[in-house]
């Protein structure tokens, strides 16, 4: 969390979109929020597709071919909320159709649990760089995004994946040592 992944996403499609290529911007319908990539700072980027858990990430690129559009580039927005399924289909874009895929997403949930994709890009991308953003409270490395309450107490159980449920659901990273402070580690 607040470590510039959208911009970075944001920047990636414009750099493509510069030179006369085209990216195809996914970004899972579970989150709610939006049909744009959206940044802290005001950047946004319309969504070529909102994923559904049903959706086949392979055939939908392979369909943009068959109607003669090409795509330079698959950028994912949210990727901690793919099927693990899906993320084999983003591989099997790189490496059946030759195109770049860039995703960007979390590692952990708010109790330090890896997401099941995440996990599954763990133990398949080629490449994986992290986007690094400091602790809410003593600016270490952040390792870790924890669930605040509206009363500003920590999140220490609960549904994995909590986009807004009107309580206006805020998201804070840690350090490890913050993180065992509010949170515990196992």
């Amino acid at each position: 969390m607040n470590s510039g992944k959208s911009t970075s996403l944001i920047q990636v499609a414009y750099n493509y979109q510069e030179t006369g290529q085209r990216p195809f911007v996914f970004k899972p319908r579970l989150d709610t929020k939006n049909s744009k990539v959206l940044s802290r700072i005001g950047a946004t980027l319309l969504v070529d597709h909102q994923i559904e858990t049903s959706d086949d990430l392979f055939q939908i690129i392979a369909n943009e071919f068959s109607q003669n559009r090409a795509v330079d580039c698959v950028l994912v927005d949210e990727a901690q909320f793919l099927t693990v399924s899906q993320v084999d289909q983003l591989m099997r874009i790189t490496v059946r159709m030759e195109i770049p895929v860039i995703a960007y997403g979390l590692r952990t949930d708010f109790l330090g649990n890896a997401f099941p994709a995440s996990q599954r890009f763990l133990e398949i991308a080629q490449n994986l760089e992290e986007i690094r953003t400091k602790c809410w409270f003593c600016k270490a490395k952040a390792n870790f995004n924890v669930r605040q309450n509206p009363d500003g107490s920590f999140v220490k159980s609960g549904k994995q994946i909590l986009i807004d449920d009107g309580t206006q659901v805020t998201y804070l990273p840690l350090c490890a040592r913050h993180f065992d402070e509010f949170v515990g580690l196992k």
